[in-house]
């Protein structure tokens, strides 16, 4: 097969798709790969690594996408990604089909077939390919240094001639891959760690990382969905949340919230009354911020000051990070193509297997993916609902 690696269009985003080192196993395993001139730039990577990899650089995006079949980015999300792909192409990256599945009728019709990476399913054999956990190990990590350069306090406790400083206290809300890796960064920093997640499931994987478990009086029976993520809850069980969640963030020096549902808006967790209430200096990190915010005054890609609490809401914190983003990154879709390859170096699409079966959005001409057919279904009529 014939892979094209693009050079990334939108702005601010720094990753890429494969690094020298994939490329280097992609073509011992029979596939050309083409490269457009500065692709890797930003990450580190010269247009040189990728030459002595095997690759070929392309000077342009009209040479690119003639000479490749597969062609793959980063950020597919916009349209200014897939916008010169043609009919017989297939294109992968992460494309936020979830939240945006309108425009996959777009490039069914075109005849694109299309792989979103955010759709490759939580089982254990897809865990190396799975792009979602690799971003939310970054972002946690990367949260708890934007908290520590904000706060006014130091991390760790210490023991000085001038007396002794006491730690910080460190509150991650949310326990999946981002929050864990948030609490044990902040851990290793020496701060006082508590963590807090709707899933029960959650408790030992809290203590795990050093952390301890923070306990609400709620019912979370219902509170894990399809894949492993939080589900979504309804208008009563986050009143009440926030209600016994007040004093618990009252005593917090920082907060990083990491609680968000794919394809929908982040939850609020934290209101405006709750901000009032904690301590001056404090500082939240709101990594659900590209979803809207799990704080009520997080402004996406903001920085501010409310009631003497630092409010910083990060986007595309990935790209803050894009060497070892890109590496992370470019593993998953390696081990992704190894999947869709044969042994000659071929596609071959399974529709019989678990991940593609997901994974795959378009393809021959129609939305196959049952997750965003779902989403393209027109609403029920009266008619219908009471038949």
């Amino acid at each position: 097969m014939r892979l094209a690696v693009m050079r990334e269009r939108h702005p601010g985003e720094t990753r890429v798709a494969l690094t020298p080192a994939n490329v280097s196993t992609l073509t011992g395993l029979g596939c050309a790969v083409f490269v457009e001139t500065g692709a890797g730039d930003a990450a580190g990577f010269a247009n040189d690594g990728y030459r002595e990899a095997g690759a070929e650089i392309l000077e342009t995006r009209a040479q690119l996408l003639d000479a490749g079949e597969i062609v793959l980015c980063v950020d597919g999300a916009h349209e200014e990604a897939f916008a010169d792909l043609r009919a017989g192409h297939i294109g992968i990256g992460m494309l936020d089909p979830l939240s945006r599945p309108e425009r996959f009728r777009g490039l069914a019709e075109r005849g694109i077939t299309s792989l979103a990476l955010e759709l490759v399913p939580r089982i254990s054999r897809a865990q190396s390919m799975d792009a979602l956990s690799s971003i939310a190990t970054l972002a946690g990590y990367k949260a708890v240094l934007l908290a520590a350069c904000q706060a006014p306090r130091l991390f760790p406790m210490m023991m000085t001639a001038a007396g002794t400083l006491n730690p910080s206290r460190v509150f991650i809300m949310g326990a999946g891959v981002a929050g864990l890796q948030a609490a044990a960064t902040a851990k290793r920093l020496g701060a006082v760690v508590e963590a807090y997640d709707v899933r029960p499931a959650a408790r030992d994987q809290i203590l795990s990382v050093g952390a301890k478990p923070i306990e609400l009086d709620l019912d979370t029976s219902s509170s894990e969905g399809q894949g492993g993520y939080a589900s979504e809850q309804d208008d009563d069980f986050l009143r009440r949340q926030r209600e016994q969640m007040a004093d618990v963030l009252a005593q917090q020096d920082v907060v990083v919230t990491t609680a968000a549902i794919p394809g929908a808006k982040a939850p609020i967790l934290i209101t405006e009354a709750m901000v009032k209430r904690m301590k001056p200096g404090a500082v939240i990190v709101d990594l659900a911020a590209e979803r809207g915010g799990n704080c009520e005054l997080t402004q996406a890609g903001e920085m501010l000051e409310a009631y003497g609490v630092t409010l910083i809401g990060p986007t595309n914190i990935a790209a803050s990070l894009p060497h070892h983003a890109s590496q992370m990154y470019g593993r998953n879709m390696e081990n992704l193509l190894r999947h869709l390859l044969d042994e000659e170096g071929r596609l071959a699409l399974d529709f019989e297997d678990e991940i593609l079966d997901e994974t795959v959005v378009t393809h021959g001409g129609d939305v196959r993916a049952a997750r965003i057919r779902e989403r393209l279904a027109p609403a029920p009529t009266r008619e219908e609902e009471t038949a």
